[in-house]
């Protein structure tokens, strides 16, 4: 006996077996249960989702020997002749290659004659929106009044394109891309079945192929058994549709976030030795972005979303949120740019350097460092490396602030906050670990603690990856024996994060009154009343990046 593919082995035979779009079977159910049958159904969707096996398993409900049924016996003639394709009451027709107004003609000349087997004359239409106009005017009359012994089934995977007065006079009903863990786990339950091996990794990968159609996903599962040898597994279903592995990802997405070049270009040499499909490996880059930010803002969905969730609890807490979204900006835009690049690979390289070219953490380590220099211990001991302080005087309005933080009775004296701010410059630390320390304060220091301080408001940033990466900064830093401990509820500790907003707003302010005092404005304001918009002046050696 030929074998036979697995599309068709597990072709729904009835309502029960069908995976997937509750909302039509629950209305059609519902229909044939109370008798309240329409003259003509249109099925819509895209490919692979359903609409012919609806069509087929309804038609046998109207003709199940049985009678009119929502549960069609399955071994009377009719229901077995209809699952073969040879029940002479079941007119199927491949609208795209019968488009011609003669075609239709000669269809709906046998429209008026009584059934010759079945209990209903059939007529199932497949992409009918690709009859011509004149077609669609000459099945029109026959839609709308039909012989009651006619029943029409239409499906088509474009319904844009069907005249409104075709779809007035249908029952419409739109099939839903399948989910992709309802794939996946159909493809475990086929695989269960047929007593093959499988790992699931492998099952998830073949569901997001799939795109939203259990047909194309049957397909696939049917290549990766045979490419497999039998059996199904993550690294062959990998190698079968052209991807890389979640780590090989991970280690691109990790030499970006860590701002290294040599690194992140040395994992694409050894992708290039795969032989990939670099077009799938930005899609895929794409979806881990797109998890990397669900798991930022919801954890708990790691494992729905992964088997890998330490790669993306790790990831997530490594990168910022803000670096999450520019990356899958420019991922998605570079989409749009990879078919204009010479070859595939230099086109993936230019779009993770764009990554690189847009990140701000140089930019806010330098800000960190010049937020140092206004420090009122930095005033008394300044380093060497120190940029210059602000003509603004906001030294001055710093040490103010700077003394409302005081450490604890007992506590070793700790460090002026400019200390802190040198020391997270120093750390080197990126993504969430990097605000947590920008928004924390030093407030006690001994030979083996450290204890910072967080502002309520920053709570979301305490995350356990980000404490345990700042930690071991520390640790690598300034001893193996050292312990991190974040304290919450210091409101009014001064933090990195606000010695820089201050000499922001220091410069803001400074840069401010020199336009004002420019005897040039004065003069344009006093001859013609104009005036200085809001929130337009900029300080010379501000980066615009920081806007």
């Amino acid at each position: 006996m030929s074998y036979q593919v697995l599309a068709r082995k597990w072709r729904p035979r009835n309502f029960e077996a069908l995976v997937g779009q509750p909302h039509v079977v629950r209305a059609l159910v519902n229909a044939l249960k109370d008798d309240r049958l329409h003259h003509a159904y249109l099925f819509t969707g895209t490919r692979g989702v359903g609409k012919t096996t609806i069509a087929r398993v309804l038609a046998k409900c109207l003709n199940c020997e049985t009678g009119i049924t929502a549960t069609p016996c399955g071994v009377c003639s009719a229901c077995q002749e209809i699952d073969s394709g040879r029940f002479v009451d079941l007119i199927e027709v491949d609208a795209a290659s019968r488009t011609g107004v003669d075609d239709t003609r000669e269809l709906l000349e046998n429209v008026p004659y009584a059934p010759t087997r079945g209990r209903f004359k059939i007529y199932l239409i497949d992409e009918v929106h690709m009859l011509s106009t004149h077609s669609f005017n000459a099945l029109l009359k026959t839609l709308e009044e039909p012989p009651p012994h006619v029943k029409f089934l239409l499906a088509t995977t474009d319904r844009q394109k069907l005249p409104v007065t075709i779809l007035s006079r249908c029952l419409q009903f739109n099939l839903k891309a399948m989910p992709t863990d309802l794939i996946a786990q159909h493809l475990a339950y086929v695989l269960e079945q047929e007593s093959i091996a499988c790992e699931p990794e492998a099952l998830g990968q073949l569901a997001r192929a799939a795109h939203g159609s259990m047909r194309d996903a049957l397909s696939l599962l049917d290549q990766a058994i045979g490419f497999g040898g039998g059996s199904v597994a993550a690294d062959t279903v990998n190698d079968m549709l052209g991807g890389i592995s979640r780590a090989h990802l991970g280690g691109l997405l990790r030499a970006v976030a860590d701002a290294d070049a040599r690194a992140m270009l040395a994992v694409v040499a050894e992708l290039d030795t795969q032989a990939p499909d670099y077009a799938s490996v930005l899609t895929d880059l794409t979806t881990l972005l797109h998890q990397v930010a669900l798991v930022q803002q919801v954890p708990e969905v790691a494992e729905s979303l992964s088997e890998d969730t330490e790669l993306l609890q790790d990831l997530a807490g490594q990168l910022s949120p803000e670096h999450v979204q520019l990356y899958y900006q420019i991922a998605i835009h570079g989409r749009r740019d990879f078919v204009w690049a010479p070859d595939p690979r230099s086109g993936l390289e230019m779009l993770l350097l764009r990554m690189l070219a847009f990140d701000r953490r140089a930019a806010v380590t330098a800000s960190s460092a010049a937020a140092a220099a206004l420090s009122p211990a930095q005033a008394a001991s300044p380093s060497p490396s120190a940029p210059p302080r602000s003509k603004s005087g906001a030294s001055a309005e710093t040490a103010s602030v700077a003394t409302q933080a005081s450490p604890t009775a007992n506590a070793v004296a700790p460090p002026a906050d400019a200390d802190w701010s040198a020391v997270v410059a120093e750390l080197g630390l990126a993504g969430m670990a990097a605000q947590l320390a920008q928004n924390c304060a030093l407030l006690e220091r001994s030979e083996t603690q450290w204890v910072l301080g967080l502002a309520p408001q920053h709570e979301s940033l305490k995350t356990p990856n980000a404490v345990q990466r700042l930690e071991a900064a520390v640790k690598k830093a300034y001893g193996e024996e050292l312990r991190v401990v974040i304290k919450l509820g210091e409101a009014e500790v001064v933090t990195p994060a606000v010695l820089q907003q201050q000499a922001s707003d220091a410069k803001q302010q400074e840069a401010e009154a020199a336009i004002a005092a420019d005897p040039m404005t004065q003069a344009l304001g006093e001859a013609f009343g104009a005036e200085v918009i809001p929130g337009s002046i900029r300080p010379v050696d501000e980066s615009p990046a920081e806007h």
